[in-house]
């Protein structure tokens, strides 16, 4: 037997599954990050990719916006690299005063003051004050133009405003939009709640009834209409200059691009491709997912992260194994509608047709899992919050193990993903 442990809330779990039926553990590789955080981020700084260095490109009186994101990203660590950026520009002869914080909320919520105080760090708090990007504050919006694929690009005038903007954020795999980082930073970071909504609905096919765009997945950007269309509203926009970071496996920030806001996000994804995407030569029957405990797996709307990149080690019919404690719930009551109370994938995309929001979408693609996968779900929530889903909810693993077993038989070529929300199994070409 193989024995192994996974995180499971604020706890471990250990298990055991036949030596044979073992193909191999998904996991993100420990690549080696070059030095500190203050010697990451100053490399990157110093080192633009395809664009001059930041202060290079400002003058003394020019005013610049940095779009920073907000709390829910606070394992980007900006309190880490924003100073860094302040300190260039300063030498640069940009005032204080002539820098505006504008948090990238997209459609969340407003900020309070601590929180702003969090994202800054103790010393630049001092110096300036955030501004919170309001998604439905019309009058704050200014229309700049229209995609190609139909999007009305409205974003924060406050940022059109400055004579730069300089984008920050951090940069892993994105379950629509191929990767996050970068131009999001635009959209949705700092659009119109109708433009996010127009640009996230490209996730679903454009002829009804087809369900959802395949194309706009984990790790993809070919023909990937979420993307290309942010791409299109980024243009629109121009940023100055772009500085994102990876977090290495111990959360710190181990890696850092710099410089054009286009090309240096496309390095920036290759380096997250060999960090966390794992090339597996053949799907298994079996994968037994976590999302790497608390609190990634604090509810079922976080949880949803690993069932996308879990459901792309196995077939369709294939069984899914997801370990996820959701003490909080389901974290959102859109995703637990749309689970609940519609009975198939076909009308749980036609609610999604008829008002599209991101919860909607995640509750639209959880059920289509379980619809096409066989779907286990180890939780501490109640089997009543998932009748009639499809999801067959149980207390442990071992007796999901037991049920799997007893469905398909014992012999079952099995992957194991023990940071499934990070992690993207990708099969070999």
């Amino acid at each position: 037997m193989y024995s192994y442990a996974m995180n499971y809330g604020k706890k471990s779990v250990e298990f055991s599954i036949p030596s044979n039926n073992l193909l191999g553990v998904i996991d993100s590789e420990s690549l080696a990050s070059e030095g500190s955080e203050e010697e990451i981020i100053r490399r990157a700084l110093e080192n633009p990719i395809g664009s001059p260095r930041l202060g290079e490109l400002v003058k003394p009186g020019d005013s610049v916006c940095i779009i920073v994101s907000d709390i829910t990203r606070a394992w980007q660590r900006m309190w880490v690299y924003l100073p860094f950026i302040v300190d260039e520009l300063n030498k640069a002869g940009i005032r204080d005063e002539d820098i505006l914080f504008l948090s990238a909320t997209g459609t969340h919520r407003e900020q309070t003051p601590e929180e702003h105080s969090q994202l800054l760090g103790e010393e630049l708090s001092k110096r300036f004050t955030v501004v919170d990007h309001k998604c439905l504050a019309h009058e704050d919006m200014i229309y700049i133009g229209t995609t190609s694929y139909g999007t009305p690009v409205k974003v924060n005038k406050k940022a059109l405003e400055c004579d730069h903007i300089v984008i920050t954020g951090a940069i892993g795999y994105h379950f629509m939009a191929g990767w996050g980082g970068g131009r999001k930073g635009i959209l949705p970071g700092i659009s119109s709640y109708e433009t996010v909504m127009s640009n996230h609905a490209r996730v679903l096919d454009p002829e009804p009834g087809k369900g959802r765009n395949m194309d706009c997945r984990p790790g993809n950007f070919e023909n990937n209409y979420i993307h290309l269309d942010m791409l299109e509203a980024a243009e629109m926009v121009k940023p100055t200059f772009l500085f994102n970071v990876i977090p290495g496996n111990d959360g710190k920030i181990a890696f850092a691009i710099a410089g054009d806001w286009k090309q240096a996000f496309y390095e920036g994804t290759k380096i997250v491709d060999r960090k966390d995407g794992v090339i597996i030569p053949e799907l298994g029957e079996l994968v037994i997912a976590t999302a790497g405990g608390y609190p990634k797996d604090i509810n079922f709307y976080q949880s949803s992260k690993v069932i996308v990149n879990a459901m792309e080690a196995a077939p369709h019919g294939g069984s899914l194994v997801i370990l996820s404690a959701c003490n909080e719930g389901y974290g959102n009551d859109e995703v637990q509608y749309m689970l609940q109370q519609f009975p198939n994938t076909v009308e749980r995309e036609k609610e999604i047709r008829r008002e599209f929001t991101i919860a909607k979408y995640i509750g639209y693609i959880v059920g289509y899992v379980a619809e096409n996968w066989d779907f286990y779900l180890v939780t501490e929530m109640s089997p009543d919050d998932f009748k009639g889903t499809g999801i067959t909810v149980v207390k442990n693993l071992d007796e999901a193990l037991k049920m799997v077993y007893q469905k398909k038989g014992t012999q079952l070529k099995t992957w194991l993903m023990p940071h499934g929300a990070n992690t993207l199994p990708k099969l070999k070409k």
